[in-house]
């Protein structure tokens, strides 16, 4: 172990804005939802306890992250998180800054930290370093959803024969996909009536939230509905990455099967718009915090060639960091 001197860890605050967003921006295991302008979009609803981590002068890591009680997540606003690292950090090191991030949590009795992990797609190389080092914390994994993804390279599965019967409905009913620049049609028309006549649910993010993020970032947020006519019938939002094209929200009217109107949108967005994305991602199909699998909806995915991937939830004792103490020989 090196000596943990050399490591600080400091509570992010505004005056390092400029110096994270450059870190996540080259960072090896981060995307734009790292950004402080994505993150602090719904600051009001987060106490943000995010850190930074040097090593003498140089900004090595940073922890996206909010604090309630003696518990900080990484991060309950985002969709994944956990310690994001820089390109040059080796494993060494890597030991090192879990190991002075769990001292200086237990010197803020902090209880426990509660890790969302960045899905390896997500990654710019590789950046398993941390599941090893949580298996060396002995950190409690306490959900695992399974994501729909499609691998776009030369072993990608080709489209199942009742999706391409969709996709044959939505010519014949003469559909048509469109990029488009505004959110409140498909959030007031299809998304929000659906989500609660079904879920009894409200989506994420308020159609005002949405517009917000997307102006602030838009190359990776974009629409597309699908329209009969005038009508519209259809739609989803993507979330887009280096690598990986991600479904965030998707929804239809009630005549989707008779329309043939989702599997007309996925069967332009996989094989046309994004089909040089090395990954599609679909998102989950899990309910019940992970222990149950809406499998209809699964099996929809699977049939446009979508495979598992694992997202993993982690909790960690940060008294447990002696257990790193002896690992390296």
């Amino acid at each position: 172990m090196r000596n943990l001197e050399t490591y600080s860890v400091i509570v992010y605050t505004s005056t390092y804005k400029k110096l994270w967003n450059e870190f996540v921006a080259n960072a090896k295991n981060a995307t734009f939802l790292f950004h402080r302008d994505f993150m602090e979009y719904h600051k009001d609803r987060f106490e943000d306890f995010s850190l930074l981590v040097f090593k003498e002068t140089t900004l090595i890591a940073v922890v996206p992250a909010n604090k309630s009680g003696a518990v900080v997540y990484t991060h309950q606003g985002l969709s994944y998180g956990g310690v994001v690292l820089s390109k040059k950090v080796k494993f060494n090191e890597t030991i090192s800054i879990y190991k002075a991030i769990l001292v200086f949590l237990e010197a803020q009795h902090i209880q426990h930290l509660e890790l969302k992990l960045t899905p390896r797609i997500y990654h710019k190389v590789p950046a398993d370093e941390v599941d090893y080092i949580l298996f060396l914390l002995k950190a409690k994994l306490t959900r695992r959803d399974l994501a729909s993804v499609i691998q776009q390279d030369n072993f990608k599965l080709p489209i199942q024969s009742n999706r391409k019967d969709g996709v044959r409905k939505g010519k014949k009913n003469l559909l048509e996909v469109r990029e488009e620049k505004e959110f409140a049609s498909f959030w007031e028309t299809i998304l929000i009536p659906n989500l609660q006549k079904r879920h009894q649910a409200t989506p994420v993010h308020s159609v005002k939230e949405i517009t917000q993020l997307a102006n602030l970032f838009p190359q990776h947020i974009k629409q597309f509905n699908v329209y009969k006519e005038e009508e519209l019938v259809a739609g989803t939002t993507l979330f887009i990455t280096d690598q990986v094209v991600h479904v965030q929200y998707i929804s239809s009217n009630d005549d989707r099967q008779i329309l043939g109107s989702l599997d007309f949108l996925f069967s332009e967005l996989i094989e046309n718009r994004f089909k040089d994305k090395r990954y599609f991602d679909f998102g989950i199909s899990n309910e019940a915090q992970g222990t149950k699998m809406n499998i209809g909806l699964h099996y929809w995915k699977e049939c446009f060639g979508a495979r598992g991937i694992v997202h993993d939830f982690y909790s960690v004792n940060p008294k447990q960091h002696t257990l790193l103490d002896a690992v390296l020989i």
